[in-house]
């Protein structure tokens, strides 16, 4: 405790740099640089829509002609300015591009957040989409929306800029006629499988294909079909050309899409007059942008951009949040292309001046050249010239906000630096006097990262509210001039000057106690068989050196604080020293056989150990409570035998189940046949078979369980054959006057038989008393629907079928079931002696109450399962499914078994298609122990990772 080294005190030594006493970065870290563009913010997997657009963005005919747009800003405005309590929030896609793009232009931002404009599309920021496809869906839905405004410039900029126009031509061999059908494309979709150079795509492109044989085309001018040649010819071109290298291709092999990660060469001026039918015009191109998809998975990746500033030429690479300007206005991929390793380990061709090779690119953006270079700044209009304004000052206002919480934590530092320094030194308490304070205290007052909180000692505490001599090692002994100081500033309590002495002294106790008790242990003391000697349990004595032990540390240690209250009352149940020879009524058990005498020397030196042990002397009498209820339960056990020999011999055939009675073969010897529940007959068995002795006799017949609340009978005379046979027993006439005078009958039921007409068997009834209960049985039959249609961890079978036959094999080794039969098939017997709540066994005799419809189907659940359990034949794979799980969900999980892709699955049940994969397996009517049909469209084939095909990682917006 007076070791005051390594607390935490070096950090407060020495000189400090003053960017320790805070965590708050520079504000001005979140500036943008001077002649810098501006970041986007990934939003989680938005990095594909920032490329786009910042390419958009730097495509200053867009951007001036969005500007152009008509904006609902003007309900914002009051006066000259817009209204300071309002937030302006943009109605229209056109409207959030204005903003953003006015943003990106002139915000002193590092970076913005678009979500605004991606909640506006719908998209789901933590799903990446398609980038191909997301670039072909929003020009499609811009166009559409800018097609509405009068102004020209801004309706047709989307054609002007990325439309272009091409014929598909279709020549007959045989009359030489031509049919044309003309196009508009935004992009041209160029495949690159098999090509290294971005001319040879563009030729495969326009290449002639040949219409023979089965697929020749008719001719209207020959009537009948010719040989014919058919081929793609570019009409007019773009003024920004955008090619998509189609690297994201799909694997009919493996079910999904992959991603081609091949080299392909471009230049950065590209000629596209050989490709066009109309000679002359101009068509040279320039590189404007390169859009790059890092990764070797198409569902998984980073999308970057490098593009290129039209009115500087300098090139830029946008990676969200981060912009790098390139050296030397030169396009700079070879960094992008090392990131990733490629499996095909395919070296890098060699590229020369003005061309470049990427593995990566999937989109190409080419300018027309000969269009002249813009020198003027596209002007951001005033009314958003205005909200960025405003987003600014908020900017300000954050920096400056963020500076002064910089410098308060510097200040309030600098302070707590001067305070250790001057308190630190006088912290030992050397030869004055001194106090005990927490370490943990005092590590937290060294500790910068958290406010110093009131001195709390309770911890320490013993029992009698003083130090504990266990807690001193987490106790430090300082000076009472730094003691004073510290409670004076930070408060806290309490004031600790020295150790519990009542603990010191019983510490030493107990230690001599542990010293003493090895040397006891080892002394043999002989048995006392005399009058002097005292009964000690036996369970006790063979473990009192242990229960010492555990006794003197409890002692050696104060109660544990933090201990619960369940523990300390577990504890306080466990039997002490001697007190497993302690009756129920606190007297000397009646059983010698668990107690043994010793001598009075050994009893003496046991009771220093365990002083406050119950003491029974030799000559103490047993307890007389006890000797009472032994003769009685004796006595009892000797009726139980005789109760269960006489009804044994009373009911011979229902105790042997031989010849029963059955309702499908009705016996011709009677006409009327009892019914009792056969739970009760179960239980009767159980007594007078094996446990006689052991559980109250069966002193009653409950049929109100098969009855309903309004003493209707629950079973149809057809169920009762079939179904429901397992919930009855019945009982001959003459059986039944014997149970009569057995057992107390509260309800009787049974089923007579008559003859109707010449006596012909078809025209026998059967009839019931009680008669049964309609509306009563058709809610149970609707209950027990519902319940096979509520249900969670339950088993289904799935046979794959091929040309209508199962097919025999082994079962698969990764399912969760690995036996026909499930928890619910496993009877569990109930214990021994427990009465069942529908029975009165009690030995009173009263009859008991009728139960509900609910309480007879929890009755009757156990034996409906056990009745509809489908027994698992070898080949059939069981399957654990609920009954909320969609058949989407299904479909995955017989896809692990099967290795059949989900869209390969035809699944019936009872020769009823099932289609429907949005639907639950409850409405589908699958219920525990179905067998369902597989057959497959294709031979089996391994799916692995098919699970992120039916997550819809390809889901389009």
């Amino acid at each position: 405790p007076n070791c005051l080294v390594g607390i935490g005190e070096h950090i407060w030594l020495g000189e400090i740099d003053e960017n320790s006493f805070h965590n708050i970065d520079d504000p001005n870290c979140e500036r943008r640089k001077k002649n810098s563009f501006v970041g986007l913010t990934n939003l989680g997997a938005t990095c594909y829509v920032n490329t786009f657009l910042q390419v958009w963005f730097l495509n200053l005919e867009l951007r001036q002609a969005l500007y152009l747009c008509p904006s609902t800003c003007s309900d914002y405005m009051m006066g000259d300015g817009i209204q300071e309590e309002k937030d302006y929030e943009p109605q229209t896609i056109c409207e959030h591009l204005q903003y953003l793009f006015a943003l990106l232009q002139n915000s002193n931002r590092r970076y913005i957040d678009p979500s605004g404009f991606v909640k506006a599309l719908g998209l789901d920021t933590g799903q990446q989409q398609d980038a191909q496809e997301f670039s072909k869906l929003f020009m499609s839905l811009l166009e559409d929306t800018l097609s509405k405004q009068k102004n020209p410039d801004v309706r047709n900029i989307v054609q002007q800029q990325f439309c272009g126009e091409y014929a598909y031509v279709t020549v007959c061999n045989q009359c030489g006629r031509e049919s044309k059908l003309l196009s508009k494309f935004y992009e041209l979709e160029l495949n690159i499988q098999g090509h290294k150079q971005l001319t040879d795509c563009i030729s495969e492109f326009l290449k002639e294909e040949k219409l023979e044989g089965d697929n020749r085309y008719f001719c209207e001018n020959c009537q009948s079909k010719q040989n014919a040649t058919r081929k793609i010819r570019l009409l007019s071109l773009p003024c920004t050309l955008n090619l998509q290298l189609m690297r994201f291709v799909f694997d009919r092999q493996t079910g999904h899409k992959k991603k081609l990660n091949t080299y392909i060469g471009f230049s950065e001026i590209l000629d596209m007059e050989p490709y066009v039918e109309h000679k002359g015009g101009s068509y040279v191109y320039e590189l404007s942008a390169v859009l790059i998809h890092r990764g070797v998975s198409a569902y998984s990746g980073h999308y970057i951009a490098h593009v290129k500033d039209p009115q500087s030429g300098e090139w830029y690479k946008f990676n969200d949040e981060d912009i790098e300007k390139m050296e030397g206005k030169k396009l700079q991929l070879g960094i992008e292309e090392d990131l990733e390793p490629s499996k095909s380990q395919t070296r890098k061709p060699k590229c020369g001046k003005g061309t470049h090779c990427s593995r990566n690119a999937y989109m190409l953006v080419y300018r027309l050249q000969t269009q002249e270079k813009t020198t003027t700044t596209v002007q951001v209009p005033a009314f958003l010239q205005e909200l960025v304004d405003r987003d600014n000052c908020k900017f300000e206002e954050w920096c400056i906000e963020m500076a002064e919480m910089r410098k308060q934590s510097v200040d309030k530092g600098k302070a707590k630096h001067e305070e250790v320094k001057e308190l630190y030194q006088r912290l030992p308490a050397g030869a004055e006097p001194y106090e005990f304070v927490s370490l943990e205290w005092l590590q937290k007052w060294l500790d910068e990262s958290t406010p110093t909180k009131p001195i709390d000692n309770h911890a320490c505490l013993c029992s009698h509210d003083k130090l504990h001599p266990d807690k001193i090692s987490i106790m430090k002994r300082i000076s009472e001039y730094a003691a004073d100081i510290f409670y004076s500033r930070y408060g806290g309590g309490p004031r600790l000057t020295a150790l519990c002495k009542e603990c010191v002294v019983e510490r030493c106790r107990v230690l001599r106690l542990k010293s003493q008790l090895n040397e006891d242990y080892k002394t043999k003391y002989p048995a006392d068989l005399d009058s002097d000697g005292f009964w000690v349990g036996k369970s006790s004595l063979r473990s009192w050196r242990q229960l010492a032990l555990e006794q003197l540390d409890e002692q050696d240690g104060d109660v544990d604080q933090n201990e619960s209250k369940e523990e300390r009352k577990e504890e306080e149940e466990e039997l002490n020293f001697n007190e497993d020879i302690l009756c129920p009524h606190g007297e000397l058990c009646i059983s010698e056989n668990e107690r043994r005498l010793v001598s009075k020397e050994a009893w003496s030196k046991l009771q220093q150990y365990f002083p406050k042990a119950p003491e029974f002397p030799s000559y103490r009498e047993c307890c007389s409570q006890c000797k009472i209820l032994e003769r009685e339960g004796e006595e009892n056990e000797a009726l139980h035998k005789m109760i269960a020999n006489e009804q044994k011999t009373s009911l011979p055939n229902l105790f042997q189940d031989k010849n029963r009675p059955c309702l499908s073969n009705w016996p011709e010897e009677t006409d009327v046949l009892y019914i009792v529940s056969q739970f009760f007959v179960e239980e009767w068995r159980k007594f007078v078979s094996r446990k006689p002795t052991r559980c109250s006799p069966v002193s009653s017949v409950g049929n109100s369980a098969l009855l309903c609340p309004h003493g209707g009978l629950m079973f149809t005379f057809a169920s009762m054959t079939k179904e429901d046979s397992k919930l009855i027993a019945l009982i001959w006439p003459s059986e039944w006057q014997m149970i009569q005078k057995l057992f107390v009958v509260d309800h009787v039921i049974k089923i007579t038989r008559s003859e109707v007409g010449d006596g012909d068997p078809s025209e026998t009834q059967y009839i019931s008393e009680p008669k049964l209960c309609p509306e009563c049985r058709e809610g149970l039959l609707c209950q027990q629907q519902r319940d096979l249609r509520e249900y969670t961890q339950a088993t289904i079978y799935v046979h794959k079928v091929v040309d209508n036959k199962k097919v025999m094999k082994d079962s698969a080794p990764e399912l969760n079931v690995s036996s026909s039969e499930t928890e619910e098939d496993k009877e569990e017997a109930k214990p021994d002696g427990e009465k069942d709540p529908d029975f009165n066994q009690s030995n009173g005799g009263t009859k008991r109450q009728k139960i509900t419809h609910q309480n007879y189907i929890a009755y009757q659940k156990q034996v409906i399962r056990r009745s509809m359990r489908h027994r698992k034949v070898r080949g059939e794979k069981a399957l654990l499914v609920s009954a909320n799980q969609t058949l989407k969900e299904l479909k995955i999980q017989i896809m692990h078994a099967f290795s059949v892709a989900p869209f390969d699955q035809n699944l019936s049940i009872d020769g009823k298609i099932l289609s429907d994969d949005c639907a639950t397996l409850g409405t589908l009517g699958i219920i525990p122990e179905s067998v369902i049909l597989l057959k497959a469209d294709e031979p089996i084939a391994d799916y692995a990772a098919m699970d992120d095909v039916m997550q819809g990682k390809d889901k389009l917006i």
